[in-house]
Formats: C-alpha cells, structure tokens, sequence
C-alpha cells in the first residue's frame, strides 16, 4: 500500500528550489514554494531597466556536464527559453590576452531569469513572503513569515538558502551545523552601458591581476538589444569583503578604475550605471547528499553550495532533494 503523499514546503525559489518543486510535481506532489522576493530565479537575476536595457548582474552563463540537466537544455532551446552564447571569452592577465577552453555557454533568453521562469511554470510560489523561523512538532513543519503569519500542517521541509541563512535558520536543528561549517564570499557587481561600443576583441573575459574577477558584454549575448554597449563587471571575493560595506558610488568608481587598468585604455562615457552587492555569492562544495537529509523528521537541504556553487550544481541538488522525498513517499 502506497502511503500518503506528503506535503512540502520548500523555502527559497532559486534554480535549486524550483528545480526541487518541478521534480515533485511530475511525480504528483504538491510543494508550496515560499520566496522572499518578487521575482524567482535567486541569483540567476536579470535587470531589466527599460524594455530594451536589461543586464544579467548575477548568474552569467551555464554549462552542461550531467545528461539530466542537458535533456532539460534541449528542451529549453527548442522552447526558446535557452540559447547557446558563442561570443569570445578569455583570460586577462597583465592585460596579456589568452583564449580559454572552447565549450557550449548556455544563457536564458531574453534573461537570465527565464530558465527560473519556465521552471515555476505551474508551481504554487509565495513571493515576497520571507520565512524567519520554522518549528518541528508532531510530525510536521511550521513556517512563520516575517508578517508573523503561520504557515503550517507539512510533512517535509526543503530549505534552499544560501550556507548562512540556512545555518541561522536551523540553527536548533544539527543539519544546519553542516551549513555552519560552509563559508559564502560576496560579489559586488556593477552594471554599465557606454554611450559608444567598447574597442575590445571579446566579449568576456577572467581576469586574474585585478579587483575584478568577471567582465562581460551582456549585450553580446542571444536575445539582448545589441545596439547599446553593456557590461557587467563582477569583482573577486577578496575585495568584494574587503569593500563590503562601501556606497555604491565608490564601488561603481573603484570597477570603472580596475576595468580601465584591465584593457588599458580609458572607457568611453557612460549612459547608465549601478552597483549591486550580492552578500552570499561566491563559495560551495560537495556535500554527501545522505549528510543533507534527515528522515526522521523529513528535513532537506538543497543549494548550490552544497553541490559545487554552480547552476548545474544547484539544479541538481534540487533534483536530489526531491529524490529523497519520493524514496519515502511512494
């Protein structure tokens, strides 16, 4: 005899919880998505400033290596949701250009976000709906919002957080001590569109002597508006520490400064730009999934981090989590 499906509460509707979701869905059970902000996708984000002004300030790109998630990305390229980014990419290091490892750079279309988009197709999500604590008793989960609403009556909890937010908000339980354990680095990011189309030979580039880690021509990629000159300009997780508590506007200065070093000629002026500071960005590592996953009292943790830090890694923890729940549930 079949037990009862379960039902899930999952918290977080980034690439992992959603992934997570998805999974469950196609197997008949329902999982309630709770998410902080308005829009899915965490930090597979886009800006979109204006219909024709949009930059990818998180996530830049994906690669395939597992053959779940490639069966995923030929259907989002038959969809339209994925495409194949073929501009240039290289290293930069003393300004000396060298090419990387040529392999397929997959993008959402139009945005980074579409893949999340597509993903939550049919998933009940609760956005802008923060949860700041959860209660185990008699068998099922609590959620409490910031609202001090209660949310209540599930059998199994999926928490998809970033290492630290997962640590604080199982702090009570000892599977949050594995989340304790796994440092985050931040990444401040800045977005800018030059009035006249930047003279370099590629359209995004590692650099290795720099603040910056990450430059990219976001207007290169398939699906952008190709006739205005934007860039995302991602800075290493050193400095990004170091600086984490400056303004905007020193931040924004300090890249435009370390980009002008990295190429070696003075950028052209500027038409918009913007800081944005991820807190938790950069880190991750490989975490047996048994060590995620607590039956006993149908506890699951799932993120990027726990999976090497990448959205390949994310996606598929997602896909596992939901895996240990289906073990039990049918």
């Amino acid at each position: 005899m079949k037990s009862l499906k379960p039902k899930v509460a999952i918290i977080g509707a980034g690439i992992a919880g959603l992934s997570c979701a998805n999974h469950l869905a196609e197997k008949d059970i329902h999982a309630t998505v709770f998410e902080k902000s308005k829009s899915v996708g965490g930090r597979t984000s886009t800006r979109r400033v204006e219909p024709n002004l949009s930059f990818d300030h998180g996530a830049q790109y994906f690669t395939v290596r597992n053959p779940i998630l490639q069966r995923f990305v030929t259907d989002w390229e038959n969809f339209g949701v994925v495409s194949e980014w073929k501009g240039r990419i290289v290293k930069l290091n003393n300004k000396e250009i060298t090419s990387t490892e040529i392999i397929p750079r997959y993008v959402g279309t139009p945005g980074m976000t579409a893949m999340a988009a597509e993903l939550a197709k049919n998933l009940e999500i609760m956005r802008e709906t923060k949860i700041t604590e959860v209660k185990h008793s008699s068998n099922q989960w609590t959620l409490l919002d910031e609202a001090g609403i209660e949310h209540n009556g599930f059998d199994h909890l999926v928490v998809t957080l970033p290492a630290p937010q997962t640590a604080e908000l199982l702090a009570n339980h000892p599977i949050g001590k594995i989340a304790s354990s796994t440092p985050m680095a931040p990444c401040w990011a800045v977005l800018v569109g030059f009035e006249k189309k930047l003279d370099v030979p590629w359209d995004g580039a590692f650099i290795h002597d720099s603040a910056l880690s990450w430059v990219a021509r976001n207007s290169s990629k398939p699906g952008r508006d190709a006739t205005k000159d934007c860039w995302v300009l991602h800075a290493n997780a050193e400095w990004s520490a170091k600086h984490l508590e400056d303004s905007p506007e020193s931040v924004i200065h300090q890249h435009l400064e370390s980009f002008t070093y990295a190429i070696g000629e003075n950028l052209p002026a500027q038409f918009y730009k913007t800081a944005h500071r991820w807190r938790y960005s950069i880190g991750g590592s490989f975490i047996n999934p048994r060590d995620l996953h607590d039956e006993s009292i149908g506890l699951t943790i799932c993120g990027d981090w726990v999976n090497g830090g990448r959205f390949e890694g994310a996606f598929l923890s997602g896909i596992t989590a939901a895996e240990s729940i289906l073990k039990k549930a049918i």
